[in-house]
C-alpha cells in the first residue's frame, strides 16, 4: 500500500510524496483523510529545526496530529465500521519516514483505540479537536483553576478563553501584542500587556510559548497565585526567585489531551457549545503543502491553516 503525505526531509525542506504504508491488522483501521491541520507549535519547531531532543525525533518525517476523514476498512476487532467519520491524532504506519505525529497524509493506517467517532458535519473543524481537548486538559480536573489571564490570543488562548466563558466562570482578560489577533468577538477583553494594570491574578495560562516572560507573569500574580505553562518551551526556563517567594508563587505544567478530555470536547463541539470553525483562517490544497506550511508558520494572519486532502 502506498499514500500520498507530507514529508519533511530535514528542516524547511518539505513537501507532497508518495510514501509505502504498512497492512492494517484486524485492531486496525484505514481512514481516507479529508483534512488535516498544521500545528504552530510543536510542526513548527520541526520545520525550523529547534525542536529540543524528544523521543522519536529524527528526519524524515511525516508532521501532523490532527486528521479528521472516513474509515474506508474497518478491521474485526477495530470497533468501527466502514462509512464512520473519526479524528485520529496521528498514525505511525509508514516506511522509510517515521511517524511521530505522521497524520499529514491522505490514507493512514491507525489502531481503532486511537480514533475517535464524529459528526460528519463538523467538516474541517473536526481535525481541530485534538488541539481543543489539549485546551480542555489545562483547565478541566481536580484541583485546577480557569485562567483570570491568558497570554496569547492564538488558537490555543482562544480556545482556553471559549472554554472558560463555556464553564459558566467569569470572562479572562486575554494579553496579545500583534494587532492583528486583537478581535475578542465581546466575548472577553483582550489588551497590549502595558494597558493592563492588574497585578492580582491568581491564574496565569501562558499560551505563547515565551519562556522569557516568566518573571513579568510572577510579578502580576496575587499571593497564592498559579501559573500554567500551556505551550511547548525550546530553552530552558528560569525565574528570579525572591518575587516568587513572596508571592508564594505556583507553577504547573499543562501536557497534551487525555481520552476524557477528546470526549467531553467532542461533545461541546457537537453541541454548539464551543465553536471551532472560525478559527480556521486559511485552507489550501495538500498538493501545495510546501506553501501553506511556510504561510502556517510564518504569517501572523494565519491562525489555523487546514490541508484539504479531497482532490488527491
Amino acid at each position: 500500500m502506498e499514500t500520498q503525505a507530507v514529508i519533511l526531509k530535514a528542516p524547511g525542506q518539505l513537501g507532497l510524496e508518495s510514501v509505502g504504508i504498512t497492512g492494517p491488522t484486524s485492531a486496525d483501521i484505514v481512514v481516507e483523510v479529508a483534512q488535516t491541520g498544521i500545528s504552530t507549535g510543536t510542526e513548527k519547531l520541526f520545520w525550523t529545526g529547534d525542536m529540543p531532543p524528544f523521543p522519536g525525533m529524527g528526519y524524515p518525517l511525516i508532521p501532523g496530529y490532527e486528521a479528521a476523514g472516513e474509515v474506508v476498512e474497518a478491521g474485526a476487532d477495530s470497533g468501527f465500521r466502514v462509512g464512520e467519520h473519526v479524528f485520529v491524532p496521528g498514525a505511525n504506519c509508514y516506511e522509510g519516514a517515521r511517524g511521530l505525529f505522521g497524520a499529514a497524509a491522505r490514507r493512514i493506517v491507525s489502531a481503532g483505540d486511537r480514533a475517535t467517532r464524529i459528526d460528519a458535519g463538523l467538516g474541517a473543524s473536526g481535525a481541530l479537536l485534538a488541539l481543543a481537548a489539549t485546551a480542555r486538559h489545562a483547565i478541566a480536573g481536580p484541583g485546577k483553576m480557569v485562567p483570570d489571564l491568558i497570554v496569547g490570543h492564538g488558537v490555543l488562548g482562544r480556545l482556553l478563553a471559549r472554554l472558560t466563558v463555556a464553564a459558566g466562570a467569569p470572562a479572562p482578560t486575554v494579553w496579545e501584542v500583534d494587532p492583528q489577533r486583537m478581535d475578542a468577538a465581546g466575548e472577553y477583553s483582550v489588551m497590549h500587556p502595558s494597558a493592563d494594570e492588574r497585578r492580582d491574578y491568581m491564574s496565569v495560562y501562558d499560551a505563547s510559548g515565551r519562556g522569557d516572560i516568566l518573571n513579568d507573569l510572577i510579578g502580576r500574580l496575587g499571593r497564592g497565585g498559579e501559573i500554567v505553562l500551556a505551550g511547548f518551551y525550546t530553552q530552558p526556563l528560569q525565574f528570579a526567585f525572591p518575587p516568587a517567594f513572596m508571592k508564594e508563587a505556583k507553577l504547573r505544567i499543562s501536557a497534551e489531551w487525555q481520552p476524557d478530555d477528546m470526549l467531553a470536547t467532542r461533545s461541546l463541539v457537537e453541541s454548539g457549545t464551543l465553536r471551532l470553525d472560525d478559527l480556521i483562517t486559511h485552507t489550501s490544497k495538500a498538493r501545495d503543502a510546501g506553501q501553506a506550511y511556510k504561510t502556517a508558520f510564518t504569517d501572523p494572519a494565519c491562525l489555523k491553516m487546514i490541508l484539504d486532502w479531497s482532490e488527491l
